[in-house]
């Protein structure tokens, strides 16, 4: 049975930090992930949980306590944003080489400067090469029901690798919206035991963590493996979004296809833009207009076949980037989906949008001058510009 309530994002996400009881969480507060950290701690200390609730003076901190207590055995838990995700950069690489499979939220915010406190994906962005599973949410549902899979897809033996939620500052994190929320019975049965095979504190059995692997050492290797298997958790992503499905009503996979079996044009967003632009792909659909939606969940790994074949029929596509890869030809998202088009015969025609920098509003109208784009594309055959922004003040 689940329970329908009212939260907001953050409430939502630390009810299944609650329910899941991780063995130790260190984090450190920072807007707009503050109230996370609050709401679980008053878990911990009104003896909801058993969690070993660790204060930290900073972000690389928290990570590296993390670190210790993963490598330790324990099932672990953060939370961050922005800076501080900027912060845990050098801790980051190693969680996940050292194949630690800590979840940690990451409650999307613009990194400074100038300074700004608002939404936009330039700090999960900047951290898309850690080797984190990154894993995108539309909304204050899929948050919390993705924190849920994060720990069946981190600790299972053939991944066991970092996973970082990332869901937009403030228009999820701080809204109150219905959502649902399991049992604490079934989320306990869900997520099972944590029984780590090789851990520090295994006195029996004793290994060495963070061993030097120098030049003549097996770094390469290393990082060949952890290329192999971060790709190999694209099955166990599938896997138990499906397994969550059966107990919730609500599956997961890689992407979400949204009106797209014979749509002609289509878009491809992440986070909460995408119910924005499901709201316009209908008012295009009444008038009659073949417009198709991917919503793309797991930025890393990323399904490049997977989407090739989602997309490869339309005529026109549009990539919308919460981001700029300053420097590059368009957004982060952009240049993987022209990467994974690069071979493709009779591949739909390209085009970037950046937009909603520093939290600035993304309209129904942004959306359709996009829609809209995407049709003189096919009218015309020919792409005026292709990288554009959305909603930027000239």
């Amino acid at each position: 049975m689940a329970k329908t309530v009212a939260l907001t994002g953050n409430a939502a996400c630390a009810q299944a930090m609650r329910q899941i009881n991780p063995d130790v969480v260190a984090a450190y507060p920072i807007t707009p992930q503050t109230t996370i950290v609050e709401e679980f701690a008053t878990f911990v200390a009104n003896g909801k949980v058993n969690t070993e609730f660790i204060n930290v003076e900073s972000e690389h901190s928290a990570m590296s306590a993390c670190v210790g207590a993963s490598a330790a055995g324990a099932r672990v838990m953060t939370t961050t944003s922005s800076q501080g995700l900027a912060l845990m950069w050098e801790i980051l690489y190693i969680a996940s080489s050292l194949r630690l499979p800590i979840v940690m939220h990451n409650v999307n915010r613009t990194l400074s400067g100038p300074i700004n406190i608002h939404c936009d994906h330039s700090d999960s962005m900047g951290a898309r090469d850690a080797g984190w599973i990154q894993l995108f949410c539309e909304n204050a549902q899929e948050a919390y029901d993705t924190t849920i899979q994060a720990i069946r897809i981190a600790e299972n033996k053939n991944v066991h690798l970092p996973v970082m939620i990332l869901y937009d500052g403030f228009i999820i994190s701080h809204a109150i919206t219905r959502l649902e929320l399991l049992e604490d019975e079934d989320v306990k049965k869900f997520v099972g035991d944590y029984k780590p095979e090789k851990y520090l504190l295994d006195i029996e059995n004793p290994v060495a963590v963070g061993s030097f692997d120098g030049l003549h050492g097996f770094y390469f290797e290393h990082k060949k493996v952890q290329n192999e298997v971060i790709e190999r958790s694209k099955d166990v992503i599938v896997k138990v979004g499906n397994e969550y499905g059966k107990l919730s009503g609500r599956s997961y996979g890689l992407f979400e296809e949204y009106k797209l079996d014979d749509a002609e044009v289509g878009i491809v967003v992440l986070g909460s833009t995408a119910g924005t632009a499901k709201l316009v792909v209908d008012q295009m659909r009444d008038n009659n207009k073949k417009v198709g939606l991917l919503k793309l969940r797991s930025f890393r790994p990323f399904p490049a076949k997977e989407l090739f074949d989602s997309l490869k029929k339309l005529k026109a596509l549009a990539v919308l980037d919460r981001s700029s890869s300053t420097g590059s030809f368009g957004g982060p998202l952009f240049g993987e989906i022209r990467s994974a088009f690069y071979d493709g015969k009779n591949s739909p025609k390209i085009i970037g949008y950046i937009y909603g920098l520093g939290g600035r509003d993304v309209s129904l109208n942004d959306i359709e001058k996009v829609c809209n784009d995407l049709s003189d594309i096919v009218k015309t055959g020919k792409i005026k510009k292709e990288i554009d922004y959305l909603g930027v003040r000239e």
